[in-house]
């Protein structure tokens, strides 16, 4: 028990310390926190003390509640709250005015406004409908007066809350793509280099296994960022302050995840030529680990390292012939193995040099470079 105290005090310390020490999901969720709060003091301050609202408590509740993880969910939350509010609170106003008793009047309204609220359209605010209805059936207040309170307080609340969330620091969630971006291409080398380097000596179909397992999470990666994106694409959407923050820089273009998506697949199939193999011919291994090594430092290659890219490329295409060369001359037990290897690593290569193309500014030539098959 102990220990485990201790662990999460030391958890929590390391994620305060990353708050304030540098920028990441820690001081994003802070930042947000922090937000959501002033809204509902402010919302507080404008319906309770201000305006002296008989139901102030419903706008700093709603304000509370819809400083959410972009703008566009901010707006699509209040559009939903607000629905949700005024549906509970008309259909428990009505069944109380029908009845004229206070459980005959929650018998008939709380299956209706539960029903509204599991309304998938509603998303996770479809709670508040039967929370509404309560409100007004436990408390009857269902007077047009009451009733006309509630909206007025919810407006209010959904605007402040909104307005605090676009205006103040408004969230943009660019920071997992980039991340991404930059451990794809390092994490292809590093299995490229490993597969070239256990390729040279004797391997067995259990090791063959692991590289191919490797790939396979590599292809999750290439999930994740297009998780990342949508949620990146999400924070741009109706946010007034993308272009003033320096931590907005757009991600790359949507081309690339699908450049990438091809390069981890053509890994994969290599991979998995190699685990289901029984044997390659001998002369294969020595031409097929320089061409994957050289493959996998275009990828390690620093941005600006045009000429490293460029001999690494030149030498993987060297390769790549003697392996086309090795393919006519192989027998018919392995030409399957071989020539489907032979057209993976030439995919491969025709992706690594519209990627390098890309790295270099040389967008015209990405476009254009032939895909052989």
């Amino acid at each position: 028990m102990w220990h485990a105290l201790t662990y999460e005090a030391t958890a929590v310390g390391r994620s305060v310390r990353r708050c304030v020490t540098e920028s990441g999901p820690e001081r994003d969720t802070a930042v947000q926190s922090l937000k959501a709060a002033g809204a509902a003091l402010l919302a507080w301050a404008v319906a309770g003390w201000w305006w002296n609202a008989p139901m102030a408590l419903l706008a700093p509740w709603t304000a509370l509640f819809l400083v959410q993880s972009t703008v566009y969910r901010s707006l699509l939350s209040a559009l939903q709250q607000v629905v949700v509010v005024c549906g509970g609170t008309l259909l428990a106003a009505g069944a109380l005015e029908l009845t004229h008793h206070t459980m005959a009047a929650m018998a008939l309204a709380l299956p209706l406004t539960v029903l509204l609220g599991n309304y998938a359209r509603l998303g996770s605010q479809g709670l508040y409908a039967p929370t509404a209805a309560l409100f007004v059936l436990a408390y009857g207040s269902s007077s047009g007066f009451d009733i006309l309170h509630r909206l007025l307080e919810t407006l209010l609340g959904a605007a402040i809350g909104v307005a605090v969330n676009a205006g103040v620091l408004p969230p943009v969630h660019s920071r997992r793509v980039h991340r991404l971006r930059e451990r794809l291409p390092q994490d292809c080398a590093d299995l490229l280099h490993t597969v070239a380097d256990g390729v040279e000596g004797p391997y067995d179909q259990e090791r063959a296994r692991g590289w191919y397992d490797g790939a396979v999470r590599l292809a999750d990666v290439v999930t994740e960022l297009r998780s990342a994106r949508r949620w990146s694409d999400e924070s741009y959407r109706f946010n007034p302050g993308r272009k003033l923050r320096r931590s907005a820089e757009p991600p790359p273009p949507a081309d690339w995840d699908f450049t990438w998506d091809r390069i981890t697949e053509h890994i994969r199939a290599i991979t998995r030529s190699l685990s289901e193999a029984a044997r390659l011919p001998d002369s294969v291994p020595g031409v097929l680990a320089p061409q994957l090594r050289a493959a996998g430092d275009v990828l390690a290659s620093r941005r600006d390292a045009a000429d490293e890219r460029r001999r690494a490329l030149d030498t993987a295409e060297a390769a790549h012939r003697r392996l086309a060369r090795a393919l006519v001359r192989s027998g018919y037990e392995t030409a399957p193995v071989l020539g489907g290897m032979t057209a993976d690593t030439r995919r491969l290569l025709d992706d690594l040099s519209a990627v390098a193309d890309a790295w270099d500014g040389d967008a015209p030539r990405q476009e254009q470079r032939p895909h052989h098959g």
